[in-house]
C-alpha cells in the first residue's frame, strides 16, 4: 500500500516498506497564501515539462503556457529556469532533513544513522536523475547559479552537511574530527551521486551496494582517524578545506581548532 506526505506543496510517496519514495509537487496542500498557490502551481508545471523534454530543451515561455498564467508571472516568481532548479534542490533538501530529523529520532546506532542520511538523497532523487544532473553539469563553471561548489549553491552545501553533522551528533570524536568528518561524508554523497546519475543497473543497485560499502569502510577508518597520533594530519586537513572555503574559520575557532 502507498500513502503520501503533503507539506507545503510537497508530497513524498513512501511505499510499505517506510522508504522514500519519488517526489512530486503539487499545488494542494496546506499553503492558502494565493501567492505561494501560484508559485507551486507553476513549480509543478515546470518540473512536469523538465521531466517531459529535459531541461535544456524546455523554455520559460512553454512553463508559463503549461501554468496558464502569463510568461511574466513566471519570471516574477522564477527568474529563469536556473531559478526553478534551485527550488528543486530545495525542495529535496527540504525533504530531506525532515526524514533524517524522523529518523534520527529513532536511532541511535552512528552506522544507521548515516545510512539513512546517505540513502535518503537517492531515495528522493531516484525519478529525477536528469534533473540531479544539472547541477554537474555546470561543476567547471564556479560563477555558473547551479554550480555544486559555487557561491550560488553555498547554502545548500552547508545544508547538506548539516545534515551529516546531526547524523554524527553525541559520538565521542575529536573536536577537529567533528568539523571534518561531515564534510567528508557530504563529499562521499556527492561522489556517489555522481555515480547514482551514470548507474543503469535496475533500481540503481549498483550503487546503493557502492554506498554500503563506503559507509562500512567509513566506520572502520573512524577508528583509525580518532587516535591522538593523527592530529596533526585532521589539522592539516582541515587547514586545507578552510583554504577552500569548505569550512568556515568560525566555526573552527569555535571548537578551538584554530588559534
Amino acid at each position: 500500500m502507498v500513502k503520501s506526505e503533503a507539506v507545503a506543496g510537497v508530497v513524498r510517496s513512501s511505499g510499505a516498506d517506510g522508504g522514500a519514495g519519488a517526489l512530486t509537487v503539487s499545488a494542494s496542500g496546506p499553503v492558502t497564501d494565493k501567492g505561494e498557490q501560484t508559485r507551486a502551481h507553476i513549480f509543478a508545471c515546470a518540473l512536469e515539462l523538465f521531466r517531459e523534454q529535459g531541461f535544456e530543451a524546455t523554455t520559460m515561455q512553454e512553463v508559463a503556457v503549461r501554468a496558464g498564467v502569463a510568461k511574466g508571472a513566471a519570471y516574477y516568481y522564477f527568474p529563469g529556469k536556473e531559478a526553478l532548479i534551485q527550488a528543486y534542490y530545495e525542495t529535496i533538501q527540504a525533504a530531506q532533513e525532515r526524514m533524517c530529523a524522523e529518523a534520527f529520532r529513532r536511532e541511535k546506532k552512528l552506522k544507521a544513522r548515516l545510512t539513512v542520511a546517505m540513502h535518503s538523497k537517492l531515495d528522493l532523487a531516484k525519478d529525477d536523475r536528469k534533473l540531479l544532473g544539472v547541477v554537474f553539469r555546470y561543476t567547471g563553471e564556479p560563477r555558473h547559479p547551479l554550480s555544486c561548489l559555487g557561491k550560488g549553491t553555498a547554502e545548500m552545501r552547508r545544508r547538506a552537511t548539516q545534515v551529516f553533522r546531526d547524523a554524527i551528533e553525541g559520538e565521542k570524536l575529536p573536536k577537529d574530527l567533528e568539523v571534518l568528518l561531515p564534510v567528508a561524508l557530504w563529499a562521499l554523497q556527492m561522489g556517489l551521486l555522481v555515480m547514482f546519475l551514470y548507474d543503469e543497473s535496475a533500481g540503481q543497485v549498483r550503487t546503493r551496494r557502492m554506498t554500503d560499502g563506503a559507509l562500512e569502510l567509513t566506520l572502520k577508518l573512524l577508528g583509525l582517524a580518532k587516535l591522538a597520533i593523527l592530529k596533526p594530519v585532521r589539522t592539516r586537513v582541515l587547514g586545507l578545506l578552510r583554504e577552500a572555503e569548505l569550512v568556515g574559520a568560525e566555526g573552527l575557532k569555535q571548537r578551538g581548532e584554530v588559534s
